[in-house]
């Protein structure tokens, strides 16, 4: 334990005196190096000083982490959910917001998608939207090329592979452009948000002295449905269950 903090100070102490000798700037390695040490306070300072200066799904997934060792659920899954919308193929980061998930009070079970909706869901986030774009671009590429191919080769079977090959390919762009664009427009217009406070009372109508309809606990994730009232937002559970909470005990992913 001594020798633990002793080699926190030492960081720090070199640190303060390497920062103006060497234009020391904050890193995600430092963050990490933090964290490993089992400084969560200070990888969480530091995890969100550099997601101020640009967000990333790994810094999120980090921070989340940070915040769970740190026995703050709310706030880790809070994060854990933001990696997700980022990089909603990254497999520690399902396994971790569905592991603290777990964690919480209320135990929702959603209500299920239609069949279809639930497969186009699946497929759209099969990759994140960088991949996608990437897709996008590359089959393009390789579309034109097989059409140069088809218009000016002279054997018929390039001929051939060219024709059906740009038709191939340009379906693959077609598709991957539509992803990457549905993703970016959850990301932009997503709703979700992650119950703050230890407790909330969900009221049926957006006034105090209105009867509860039912009670939720911290970590729990619910849908904005309406927050066009200062003071209140309407919120849906997964299950389908509706009603108004005051706007500062929920954080927005």
């Amino acid at each position: 334990m001594i020798k633990h903090h002793f080699n926190i100070f030492v960081v720090t102490l070199l640190l303060v005196f390497l920062n103006p000798l060497s234009g020391f700037a904050l890193t995600k390695e430092i963050a990490d190096s933090c964290y490993r040490q089992g400084n969560y306070q200070q990888a969480i300072s530091d995890y969100k000083a550099l997601l101020r200066q640009g967000v990333s799904s790994d810094l999120y997934y980090n921070l989340g982490n940070a915040y769970y060792r740190s026995d703050s659920l709310a706030q880790a899954i809070l994060n854990y959910e933001r990696a997700y919308r980022l990089s909603p193929s990254d497999a520690d980061v399902k396994f971790n917001l569905q592991f603290a998930r777990s964690k919480t009070i209320d135990k929702i079970t959603p209500e299920s998608d239609n069949f279809f909706v639930a497969l186009y869901r699946d497929v759209v986030t099969f990759a994140n939207v960088d991949t996608w774009a990437s897709w996008s671009i590359g089959s393009i590429v390789v579309a034109l090329v097989l059409m140069l191919c088809y218009l000016f080769a002279s054997p018929l079977w390039l001929r051939k592979t060219g024709f059906f090959g740009s038709a191939s390919f340009l379906a693959v762009f077609v598709f991957s452009t539509l992803f990457a664009w549905q993703q970016k427009y959850w990301l932009q217009h997503g709703c979700g948000a992650i119950v703050m406070s230890p407790s909330i009372n969900v009221k049926a109508t957006p006034e105090d002295k209105s009867p509860d309809a039912f009670v939720i606990h911290e970590g729990t994730r619910v849908d904005i449905i309406d927050d066009g009232l200062k003071g209140w937002k309407q919120v849906e559970l997964g299950d389908g269950r509706e009603g108004w909470i005051k706007s500062g005990m929920i954080e927005k992913i």
